[in-house]
């Protein structure tokens, strides 16, 4: 059988959203009818966030008061998710609109007026003893809900200073991102993109996306090593000034650690999620170890591509001409089919999603850019899409439609106060979404150049959501230790340690360039978020580990544990909610999951590659 999705309905031609037709577009009146019953929610917000604010200096009066304030804290939180996905949804439909975006500023407004009114519960329930409110938990049935969330207020306040010293702390806070806001002056506001001339002699900028787009689509590898050089070299002219900014981000998260009486600042980033530092450090460990079959693959990539010499910029090229457009319409039935494992109610869920108008699927002028799955709690998802009938769009659109459908089931099956989940399981069902898909599709092509495109997308999602992230958290580790040992980060310490991560994680299949060590400087997320990237391999390697135990013949076991960890919310810390789902991720065969996916995978691509008949080695160099 070979999949035909040029039998579907073609995607309409037309930019103009009014021309796009109904059944295309997100129903936004699914949360207000219109602006005026949206402006009669923000004056009903108002009333309860002034009711909140009085309810200050109440909950010594016991337990009906505390249930009390909790319950209204809820009322104001599921309004404010509608008061503001309202105009941030209109907003993202055409973002020219001026009007929507003043009153998506206005909802943003209330949302900060809502934190200040709720500033004062946790230090005035830390005034209460943790005995006392455990015992009003188990004496008024309807606080009983509360309890963990409550727990969780004191387990914190371990790290929680005195009223001095967190007056300093929160003065010291107006400067936290300095470093990120400099950063990205510098590499949006003040980056003055280079023009290179193509071997077509075209001429052109080399843009972060012109930049991504010639290294998946040129064949000619002078002009990837050309664009590579020339982005980079804008790097390399500002590499002290990253150097400076990134040991900044260091020493900051170094103080504010030792602040709190953390350990180390790893301690500090996990303590929030209850997250063991073991988890980080075996990841790491157990990836730098399992790195033989990112080398073949590397290695695969080189002999078909016929290159003497193979780079990194030469790793996004596809292997297979494959030029076949999925058509939105035939694939979201295929979405829909290959979830079936999961059982007939989540494949009507996913029916009523496709149906139900939570998706705004084409581009449109002034539509923003990208993908996303937005949690209006007590309404339904919404899913921002650009499809535009490629393989990405597709595994894209299967992605986002993971964490809606975590996010609905989270939310029918949890009270408000645990209906969100925590970002530490978030990309596990996205990912699970996508490896099914993937199943299917090969399951129902017989095409080879096909298959090898599909097969390579996977990997090529192994080594960037697995391999290059765990290789980033491993790199910003070593750094963060660096500085709490007192080792001053220059530049050239900065690239000694990627460049040294670089020969572990890649052995000699890819050939040297020192552009290569200044890589830690283009990564956004080092100077905005440390501690971040982590958690993307942990959900992927999560989310293998669950596909291994389906595939060992545990499938029904294993399909009832992974729906009750998405229903699961935060109802608990998420490294909890993982190991009842029967993924563990301080044992390192969670982890060695990915390694063992990804070598049966690049197995799969070597035979389907030696049936392709699409001229595998006359591309050109």
């Amino acid at each position: 059988m070979t999949l035909h999705p040029h039998d579907a309905t073609d995607k309409p031609r037309t930019c103009n959203r009014a021309e796009i037709p109904e059944r295309y577009r997100w129903k936004t009146e699914d949360i207000f009818d219109d602006w005026a019953a949206w402006e009669a929610a923000c004056g009903q917000l108002e009333q309860l966030i002034g009711r909140y604010a009085q309810l200050k200096g109440t909950l010594r009066g016991g337990p009906e008061q505390l249930l009390a304030a909790l319950q209204l804290a809820d009322d104001l939180g599921q309004l404010t998710y509608r008061v503001y996905y309202y105009p941030a949804l209109r907003h993202d439909e055409d973002q020219r609109d001026n009007e929507t975006n003043a009153r998506r500023q206005q909802a943003q407004i209330l949302l900060a007026k809502s934190a200040q009114a709720g500033a004062w519960f946790n230090p005035e329930l830390l005034t209460l003893p943790l005995e006392t409110v455990q015992a009003w938990t188990h004496q008024l049935e309807a606080l009983a809900i509360y309890r963990f969330s409550l727990e969780e207020v004191y387990r914190q306040q371990e790290h929680v200073l005195d009223d001095k010293g967190e007056h300093l702390l929160s003065l010291a806070s107006r400067f936290r991102s300095a470093p990120d806001d400099t950063y990205a002056a510098l590499t949006t506001a003040d980056m003055q993109f280079p023009t290179v001339t193509l071997s077509t002699g075209e001429q052109v900028t080399v843009t972060y996306g012109r930049y991504r787009a010639i290294l998946a689509e040129n064949r000619q590898q002078q002009d990837r090593a050309k664009v590579f050089k020339a982005l980079y070299t804008c790097y390399q002219n500002n590499l002290n000034t990253y150097a400076s900014l990134y040991s900044a981000v260091t020493e900051r998260d170094w103080f504010v650690a030792r602040a709190r009486n953390y350990p180390s600042t790893l301690h500090a980033a996990l303590h929030g999620d209850n997250i063991p530092v073991s988890v980080v450090e075996n990841l790491i460990a157990t990836t730098r170890a399992g790195t033989q079959p990112l080398q073949r693959y590397h290695r695969l990539r080189k002999e078909v591509l016929g290159l003497d010499s193979y780079r990194l910029y030469d790793g996004a090229i596809p292997l297979a001409r494959h030029d076949k457009k999925y058509r939105y319409d035939q694939v979201k039935d295929w979405i829909i089919e290959s979830v079936a494992q999961l059982g007939v109610d989540y494949q009507s869920l996913m029916r009523e999603a496709f149906a139900g108008r939570w998706i705004d699927v084409y581009e449109n002028e002034g539509k923003r850019s990208g993908a996303y799955s937005a949690p209006v709690h007590g309404v339904h998802p919404y899913m921002l899409l650009n499809y535009n009938d490629t393989l990405d769009d597709m595994f894209t659109l299967a992605h986002e439609m993971g964490h809606s459908m975590h996010t609905i089931l989270s939310h029918r099956h949890q009270p408000f106060v645990y209906a969100s989940y925590t970002i530490f399981v978030a990309e596990v069902a996205s990912t699970f979404n996508e490896a099914l898909l993937l199943d299917y599709l090969l399951a129902n092509s017989t095409d080879p150049a096909e298959r090898a495109t599909l097969l390579q997308h996977a990997i090529d999602s192994i080594c960037g959501t697995f391999y290059t992230q765990v290789l980033f958290a491993d790199w910003e580790l070593r750094a963060h230790r660096a500085a709490e040992q007192g080792e001053p980060l220059t530049a050239a310490k900065a690239n000694a340690l990627y460049g040294d991560l670089l020969t572990q994680y890649y052995g000699g299949v890819v050939d040297p360039d020192p552009l290569y060590d200044i890589t830690w400087s283009r990564i956004p997320h080092f100077f905005r978020s440390p501690y971040y990237v982590y958690q993307y391999a942990t959900c992927f390697a999560s989310s293998a580990r669950l596909r291994q135990m389906m595939r060992d013949g545990r499938g029904s076991d294993v399909i009832q544990s992974y729906l009750t960890l998405l229903k699961a919310g935060s109802c608990d810390h998420p490294m909890a909610l993982l190991q009842a789902a029967g993924v563990d991720l301080s044992d390192n065969e969670t982890v060695q999951a990915v390694v063992w996916q990804l070598d049966g995978l690049v197995d799969q691509l070597e035979r389907e590659l030696a049936q392709s008949d699409t001229e595998m080695n006359t591309f050109p160099k």
